[in-house]
């Protein structure tokens, strides 16, 4: 069974060494190691945000050797800028231990914020209409990422044997990648998308691919009953079949 890949940390989380002089660079406080993490993913990336007088900053963090490419994601997020609001990145780097990724804070709060995940009713419509919003909005034709089946595939790092034949696609889009929940940011009072963030699986695929896991995350963050009020909000029908494939796709990683 899927279970969610990321979540905020339970306790203090170390600044790596190899980041603490970047994040002075920027304004850290002299106690840079104490720059909290706001979250962290089962591969071992740690997001820290950095409050400063200029305004906040998120920095993302991968270890060395975890296969997450923060240089990549910064291309896509600078693409994905000219239509939608997406973190603004002000520097990418790496070192031995691994690289980070910096940006401006965006406005909204996370869909998985205390406050939303007690409004269910509230945020599950606004997330379906926040992806069929994405989808609209980014063009594919230009697109120059891809999140299609073969692609994917090739990347898998489990069994793939049961996925190889694919159901038909049934639209084409710009997909997120990572259509769970806490990757969308929602507007104070009023409880609409007002951002995207975490675009590392960002690239031209079948709708399915975003809905499937975007439904599937409902259920960890909001309970189970909630995956029909997020397809009317979008705009489709139920299609089992595709959300079979893709969610098994998903599990296969990365």
């Amino acid at each position: 069974m899927s279970v969610p890949i990321s979540q905020v940390p339970a306790g203090p989380v170390p600044v790596p060494a190899e980041l603490r002089p970047v994040l002075a660079r920027w304004g850290a406080p002299p106690a840079v190691a104490a720059v909290p993490a706001v979250w962290v993913n089962a591969a071992g990336g740690t997001t820290f945000r950095l409050q400063r007088p200029g305004g906040a900053l998120f920095c993302k963090w991968a270890p060395a050797g975890v296969g997450l490419d923060l240089a990549a994601e910064a291309v896509k997020a600078r693409w994905a800028a000219r239509w939608l609001p997406v973190p603004d990145v002000v520097e990418t780097g790496a070192g031995v231990s691994g690289s980070w990724l910096l940006s401006r804070a965006l406005p909204g709060r996370s869909a998985v914020d205390p406050d939303w995940l007690a409004r269910p009713e509230v945020v599950v419509p606004s997330l379906g209409r926040a992806l069929r919003r994405w989808h609209e909005e980014l063009p594919v034709s230009g697109c120059p990422f891809d999140w299609s089946v073969p692609f994917r595939l090739r990347r898998a790092v489990r069994d793939v044997s049961g996925l190889r034949e694919p159901p038909a696609v049934d639209r084409l889009v710009v997909c997120h990648g990572d259509a769970c929940a806490p990757n969308t940011l929602l507007a104070e009072g009023t409880g609409e998308a007002v951002a995207w963030v975490d675009l590392s699986g960002v690239g031209v695929g079948d709708r399915w691919a975003d809905i499937a896991v975007a439904t599937m995350s409902l259920d960890w963050n909001y309970g189970p009953g909630w995956q029909e009020v997020f397809l009317a909000a979008y705009g489709v029908e139920p299609d089992p079949v595709r959300t079979a494939y893709y969610r098994a796709l998903w599990d296969v990683g990365p």
